[in-house]
């Protein structure tokens, strides 16, 4: 029998021993497994995000620019609002049954951003704090008797602090102001259409009622509503 020799043996080794090369096909299939794991991670990670802000949401705040609704004729009518304030968040209850037109186009306003950045331009002590871009406010002297006379008398009044409301009369969209009572007032029907009553935030309400103003009752430092957004459950 012949022999093989030993550089021959060494040869065929190195041939059966080196790694074998991987084809084209297992490189591709190899990357699109990486890339669908990549992208399963990603919507895991997206999924639970949206989650945690949707349960955040079921808490008292909304962040800027959210709203629940869309078409309020696809949904139920909101019960309620929060007046994001340069001093913090203040909401409110709506009185859907005893001021329905009032609270439409309140809702109908939100929605087009009227009272995105409206000051509040007036502030009385004991009184009310008053948001608007109208800077008439009527007789100021009026409204301060009024704070002085009924700031002590027990808060089971027919109006008692803390109720949202809006002026009488004619409005048009850029007339459309809040009135926040910040102490009892029976009779404020005379002058305001009471729509809601604030039911968290009223310390913000009192911090805004504390600011410094000029002898016409207008805030000396800017202070007013950034954005509202819409709830129907607190």
């Amino acid at each position: 029998m012949a022999r093989i020799k030993p550089q021959a043996l060494l040869q065929q080794s190195k041939k059966k021993k080196g790694p074998a090369r991987m084809s084209l096909t297992t490189i591709i299939l190899f990357s699109l497994i990486v890339v669908l794991i990549v992208f399963f991670l990603f919507s895991t990670y997206r999924h639970w995000t949206h989650r945690s802000r949707l349960q955040s949401g079921n808490g008292l705040f909304i962040s800027e620019g959210e709203n629940e609704f869309g078409d309020p004729k696809k949904s139920d009518v909101p019960g309620y609002a929060v007046l994001n304030t340069s001093k913090g968040h203040i909401a409110v209850e709506l009185y859907k049954e005893s001021s329905p037109e009032v609270v439409d186009e309140f809702i109908d306003l939100c929605q087009k951003g009227h009272f995105n950045g409206m000051p509040f331009n007036h502030v009385i002590k004991h009184t009310l704090i008053q948001a608007g871009k109208n800077q008439e406010f009527g007789a100021s002297e009026d409204w301060t008797s009024r704070g002085k006379h009924y700031s002590q008398l027990d808060s089971s009044l027919k109006h008692e602090a803390f109720m949202l409301g809006t002026s009488k009369g004619k409005r048009d969209n850029k007339g459309f102001e809040l009135f926040i009572t910040t102490a009892p007032i029976p009779n404020l029907n005379e002058k305001v259409i009471v729509f809601g009553r604030v039911i968290k935030g009223e310390d913000v309400v009192q911090e805004i009622e504390e600011v410094d103003t000029d002898e016409n009752y207008e805030p000396k430092s800017s202070i007013g509503i950034i954005n509202v957004s819409l709830r129907q459950k607190i």
